[in-house]
């Protein structure tokens, strides 16, 4: 009942035409391509790619007068050429691998807009590479040069790949279905059979019965010609655009947005102003008028570590309650913020990003006054949270002749005191099991009234002098909570407290772009479905009357890409219209004469 034959199709390379190049048994390709004519041609929206008399890539114009001319068509070429390589899509497709290289150090570096304690946590420890990553702007990867560039590129190289196809997507939806080849045998699906229906009905339940399978029909000539698989189009398109929203949803989030940090110890607060940051940084179009009113309070810190095994100390719970209020006037909340899992007060969101220990500390002078009490920030230098850090006291002390004096005592915190009588000190556990603070002393100027900026977690020795010990070398102590460090000579004393408070540092964050880039991710998702899993394809069925008086019908199919789902089609639809249009008797085959009545059987 039916034949198959095969066919190689081009692949869906921009700049080329799609009309695919069949090859037969029997004779060559280039006879059937030239069978096929238009039916076979734009099975994609790929844009064609012709030469252009007289710029580069194709024939000179006759007769060019002058050097300025030639040159003017050169550059003219040269421009056209640039420009389909820059929206093909292949060009495309290694800009957004660029692009995605190029995310990587932003994931693997800490980001100034990110953690800028981390920052300089990082080149304090890496000052050989400090200078060359500054260079290559990555700490600042996604604000970069090179970044922008491959953005750029990529957003031009999408617009001037869609357009084009969208508007020849959009032809192809107000057109028909091309007519049939003239020979449907060079196509890549094929059955024929003969049957005692009449030519136009036969056309007429074809058509009836594609329409019912949802294919774009119409009798052309003495075929009917189908179409169907236009989603797999509208899904292509739809995944490029989806990339493009995504890109506008980046750019939006970066001219908008506004990132700032802040380190808050259990029992403090933080109000929604700029003042209150640690750290800010907002896009060019954002103004701090945009800030939303609120403000929160860290009410405790909860961490807790794998106790034993290969994982110990590894952290399984990290995680601050909160009281916060929105607005100037708006009711006391609860809430608990996780790590990844931020809270999100009027449309900003409040990331937990670290976390740390603050030791209680309580500084007398020569009289035993208090002149400075409270919880000190210590930064973590390892993942057992050993601390380190500076307590500054900056009023109220006083030196044996009664003149203003600062104290500075650089700190070294452990939660897990370990290495005692090894000369080291380190800690073994991330938990406060058994904490311990070494302390050292200095007095002076710590040059905090100069107005140069000066890093909190550092001493600036360079005004101060050391308390000596009875050796002469820098007096330092280690202390546990409840003890006392001494001065020498009567200069006053540091207690350190049993109670220890925790410290988490946070990130409050805006990013208007969010939304519009999750939409894109899932239209994206979407096109690709689409664009993968549904195939394009045409079908022809041709009815004619043969020279014998007995009409003959003709089914042929073509596909943009090869699947093995479009022969079974085909075969399904041929079985329905046979059914309608049933296979006539072959002339050769021998007939039974019927006897005539009363005749001897």
């Amino acid at each position: 009942m039916s034949k198959t034959e095969t066919t190689t199709e081009t692949t869906d390379t921009p700049g080329t035409t799609d009309a695919p190049e069949t090859t037969d048994t029997d004779t060559g390709g280039q006879e059937a391509a030239g069978d096929l004519g238009s039916a076979g041609e734009q099975l994609s929206t790929a844009p064609q790619e012709r030469a252009v008399p007289g710029s580069f890539g194709g024939p000179r114009a006759p007769g060019a007068g002058g050097a300025l001319a030639w040159a003017g068509r050169e550059v003219l070429g040269w421009t056209r050429w640039f420009w389909r390589q820059l929206t093909s899509m292949r060009v495309a497709l290694i800009l957004l691998f660029l692009l995605s290289l190029g995310a990587i150090p932003g994931s693997l570096i800490p980001q100034d807009s990110v953690d800028e304690v981390k920052v300089r946590t990082w080149k304090a420890n890496n000052e050989f590479w400090t200078p060359v990553f500054e260079k290559l702007q990555l700490f600042d990867v996604y604000s970069s040069v090179w970044f922008s560039a491959i953005y750029i590129l990529l957003f031009v190289s999408l617009i001037g790949c869609i357009v084009p196809r969208t508007w020849q997507f959009t032809g192809q939806l107000r057109g028909r279905p091309p007519g049939a080849p003239k020979r449907l045998t060079r196509l890549p699906v094929y059955t024929t059979w003969r049957t005692g229906a009449e030519p136009e009905a036969v056309r007429e339940a074809a058509l009836a019965m594609l329409k019912k399978r949802r294919f774009r029909a119409h009798v052309a000539g003495d075929a009917v010609a189908a179409e169907k698989g236009y989603l797999r189009e509208v899904g292509n398109l739809l995944f490029h655009v989806a990339l493009i929203v995504m890109l506008v949803a980046f750019a939006a989030g970066q001219l908008f947005k506004s990132e700032g940090g802040k380190l808050i110890v259990e029992g403090d607060g933080f109000a929604n102003t700029l003042t209150q940051y640690d750290n800010f940084k907002s896009g060019s179009m954002f103004s701090v008028d945009e800030l939303p009113p609120f403000s929160f309070t860290l009410d405790r810190f909860t961490g807790t570590y794998e106790p034993n095994g290969p994982q110990k100390g590894t952290p399984r719970t990290y995680e601050a309650a909160v009281t916060y209020t929105k607005g100037t006037e708006g009711e006391e909340q609860k809430g608990l913020i996780r790590v990844n899992e931020p809270l999100e007060i009027d449309g900003a969101k409040v990331y937990l990003l670290a976390h740390g220990y603050a030791p209680v500390v309580t500084v007398r002078d020569r009289k035993g006054d208090v002149v400075y009490k409270a919880a000190v920030p210590l930064l973590p230098v390892d993942s057992n949270v050993s601390s380190t850090g500076v307590i500054k006291v900056m009023d109220g002390y006083r030196d044996k002749a009664g003149k203003k004096e600062q104290l500075g005592f650089p700190a070294f915190f452990v939660p897990t005191f370990a290495g005692k009588g090894q000369g080291q000190m380190f800690s073994e556990f991330p938990a406060l099991v058994f904490p311990a603070l070494n302390l050292s002393a200095y007095h002076g100027s710590l040059g905090v009234d100069s107005g140069v900026p000066q890093n909190v977690y550092q001493l600036d020795t360079r005004k101060m002098k050391p308390f000596k010990d009875a050796k002469g070398g820098v007096f330092k102590q280690t202390l546990l909570p409840g003890e006392t460090m001494k001065l020498p000579d009567g200069a006053g004393s540091i207690t350190f407290e049993k109670e220890i408070k925790e410290w988490a540092s946070f990130q409050i964050s805006q990013q208007p772009g969010n939304g519009l880039a999750l939409s894109g991710a899932i239209a994206a998702i979407a096109g690709l479905v689409g664009s993968l899993f549904i195939q394009r394809r045409r079908v022809w069925v041709r009815a004619v009357r043969g020279e014998d008086g007995v009409t003959v019908v003709e089914m042929a199919g073509l596909g943009r890409s090869e699947s093995a789902k479009l022969p079974e089609e085909l075969a399904d639809l041929a079985v329905t219209l046979n059914a309608q249009a049933p296979t006539a008797p072959d002339p050769a085959d021998p007939v039974d004469p019927v006897p005539a009545e009363g005749a001897e059987k």
